[in-house]
């Protein structure tokens, strides 16, 4: 497979996995829907690599059913406000998971139709999954009923 937004390939846990540039991910996902046939995202997630920089990995879970091969393609972002090109013009079943992604560990998905807390309540403080967070959390006070 060949992309000019692909920077690394290997092989891992018999999948290939894709390093590519954050950049360019909009067009890679064009790129492997269309022409590479993987036809079905089966999943978006992060890792928080802190203190390392680049700090987050976002990773595509992508399955081609028609060859039965599963892809992973990994995009590192660093800084404390990271930011990404939303996928969700590729694959719109992306929408929920780039959202999941965005409360869990604050991540933004540019151009996103809409990205707000999936998990969290709307006015919660910080994002639970950065390894920076506080282990009991911030202070949370519950509306009153």
């Amino acid at each position: 497979m060949s992309h000019p937004a692909i920077l690394e390939t290997k092989e891992a846990f018999g999948e290939s996995i894709v390093i590519a540039d954050p950049a360019r991910i909009v067009d890679l996902c064009r790129h492997l829907k269309d022409v590479e046939k993987y036809l079905r995202l089966s999943g978006v997630t992060a890792l928080d690599l802190h203190p390392a920089e680049p700090r987050f990995e976002v990773i595509y879970h992508l399955h081609s059913l028609e060859r039965n091969q599963r892809l992973r393609v990994k995009c590192r972002l660093g800084g404390t406000t990271p930011e990404i090109d939303s996928i969700t013009g590729v694959w719109r079943s992306a929408n929920w998971y780039e959202r999941e992604v965005y409360d869990m560990f604050g991540i933004t998905f540019r151009n996103h139709p809409n990205l707000v807390r999936i998990l969290m309540p709307i006015d919660w403080e910080g994002y639970p999954l950065r390894k920076d967070y506080p282990v009991h959390g911030y202070k949370y006070s519950y509306p009153s009923e």
